[in-house]
Formats: structure tokens, C-alpha cells, sequence
């Protein structure tokens, strides 16, 4: 078994499979009389295939252990999914280049609470990792005619375990 060791998310190294969404840094203006915040167009939500439309739904995620083995990894060739967390608490997104049609290596990030991510179309990814507790994520992703759903079984899983020294 190959072992993958989290690392810390930033903008810069999750950028070959999507969008960081975080207040940090985000384009911003008042809004509602200036009572209201608004952070700005925080990723790119992609819709592609026959009546696409657009889906917000709320995932419950059980907590899984780690080191885990990661198994299985899917991709959505019709639309991206973003996920952001509606508890203070960090959470996992395994993410893997294509490689011809396939997975290359996976690379785990470590989503630190109040920040989420938006995976792009056609980015090999893991499943919803909630970490330590169940948690709850607002979910935005394509809904619509076609097939969205590829996935891959890894014939040898890998191990996912945090570094030996904190992140």
C-alpha cells in the first residue's frame, strides 16, 4: 500500500482541481444599506450536458478514522461540486490528477474549518471525508439529464495518515 500524507490546502496547490472558497483574500463590497457583507464569486460553478441546472443540497458526512484506506475515488464530467462546511470543523479532500482516463497520484488537503472547496469538472476525487465528528456541508453541484458519475476502484488502496508533525 502507497501512503499519502495530508498537506495543508492553499489556493496555490489546489488550484489544478478547483477553487479554495474562503472570505480571505475574496473581492468584497457592502451590500443590503450596508448591513451586509458580500464576498464575491468565490468559484466557478460548471454545468455542462442536456438541462443542466444547478443543485444545492446538504450532506451529513460520518467522520472516518485516520490512517484510512482510500479505496475508491469518482469524478463528475458533467459539472463541478463545491463543498463547504456548515460545522467548525476541518475536513479532508482527496483529490487526484487524470491520467489518460485514470487517477494518477492522489493528494490529500486538510480544508481548515470555514473554508470550503469547489472541485472542477472531470478532477478525480475521494469521497466526503468529514473528520472527527459528523458534520454537515452545503453541497452546490449539477443536477440534470446524463450520466455524472465515474468512478475508480484502486486494485491496491492507499493509506491516508496526517503528517508525523502537525500541519
Amino acid at each position: 500500500m502507497t501512503t499519502i500524507t495530508v498537506e495543508p490546502l492553499s489556493r496555490e496547490a489546489f488550484a489544478p482541481f478547483g477553487q479554495v472558497i474562503s472570505i480571505e483574500g475574496a473581492h468584497h463590497y457592502p451590500i443590503n444599506s450596508g448591513m451586509t457583507e458580500r464576498f464575491h464569486d468565490l468559484a466557478r460553478v460548471e454545468l455542462g450536458g442536456v438541462h443542466a441546472r444547478p443543485l444545492i443540497s446538504i450532506f451529513r458526512g460520518q467522520p472516518y478514522p485516520l490512517p484510512m484506506a482510500l479505496k475508491l475515488i469518482e469524478r463528475h464530467p458533467l459539472g463541478s461540486q463545491a463543498f463547504y462546511p456548515l460545522s467548525d470543523r476541518p475536513f479532508l479532500s482527496i483529490v487526484a490528477p487524470d491520467e489518460h482516463g485514470t487517477p494518477g497520484t492522489p493528494r490529500a488537503f486538510l480544508v481548515p474549518p470555514r473554508t470550503g472547496v469547489n472541485i472542477a469538472m472531470h478532477v478525480w476525487h475521494g469521497v466526503l471525508t468529514a473528520l472527527g465528528d459528523v458534520s454537515d456541508f452545503l453541497v452546490v453541484d449539477r443536477g440534470g439529464d446524463g450520466n455524472n458519475l465515474e468512478e475508480h476502484h484502486f486494485a491496491v488502496p492507499y493509506t491516508v495518515q496526517m503528517p508525523a508533525v502537525g500541519l
